[in-house]
């Protein structure tokens, strides 16, 4: 097994099978995190012009990819939802969007400036989200930064009903996400969490973490 825990075809196909089925609506639901906003404003602050920029779980390419190429940075979205990539690579034609599975995407060692991953992990296991942190803080060249977000709770392979559409989840308590920041090499800068409510009808308030990070020059 290598260290993304190993990625099983029916796995990714189910994953990949959610966000087709959500395609727009997801964007729709998730558009309005202020948080997210502020991540990728933060983001901005520290990039070189013309800086390279890998955005894990690309999904509709908006907010993140939009945002980074209209201020004239290099990007490129990993998704592995065939619907999310046409969707992005129509609505933001100024980045670059592949299908495929992050785990199994090759990741020079220091060849991006910044790497997003928002809400890109929980459908993952631990195993594979811990390697897959490790692979790209070494993606990042010396200085570069990573911003990472996700549903801080502490469950493993719980099943769950997410926009109408059948899911298993994974994730880390909050402190557990920092801790394996760190044991990747990341030097943690600062975090936020926040509650937030997806525009969806009845939807409840969840905890979103962000978590700043940056790799060591």
């Amino acid at each position: 097994m290598d260290e993304t825990g190993g990625a099983g075809r029916e796995d990714r196909l189910r994953a990949a099978a959610v966000f087709d089925a959500l395609g727009a609506r997801y964007e729709e639901a998730f558009a309005g995190s202020q948080e997210h906003r502020a991540a990728l404003e933060w983001l901005l602050e520290r990039l070189r012009p013309g800086s390279r920029v890998l955005d894990v779980g690309s999904g509709t390419g908006r907010p993140t990819a939009a945002v980074l190429a209209a201020a004239g940075h290099d990007v490129l979205g990993v998704d592995f939802s065939p619907v999310m990539v046409e969707l992005a690579t129509r609505r933001v034609p100024g980045a670059t969007f592949r299908c495929a599975d992050i785990r199994e995407v090759p990741l020079e060692d220091g060849s991006y400036d910044a790497v997003c991953v928002f809400f890109s992990l929980l459908q993952m296991s631990r195993a594979q989200q811990s390697g897959l942190v490790r692979r790209l803080a070494r993606a990042l060249r010396p200085g570069g930064h990573l911003v990472l977000a996700t549903v801080p709770v502490d469950v493993e392979d719980v099943e769950a009903v997410f926009m109408g559409q059948p899911v298993r989840v994974t994730s880390f308590a909050a402190e557990d996400v920092v801790a394996l920041v760190r044991e990747a090499g990341l030097t943690v800068l600062s975090r936020r969490d926040v509650m937030f409510t997806p525009a969806l009808p009845e939807a409840a308030p969840e905890p979103h973490l962000f978590v700043y990070c940056r790799r060591s020059p």
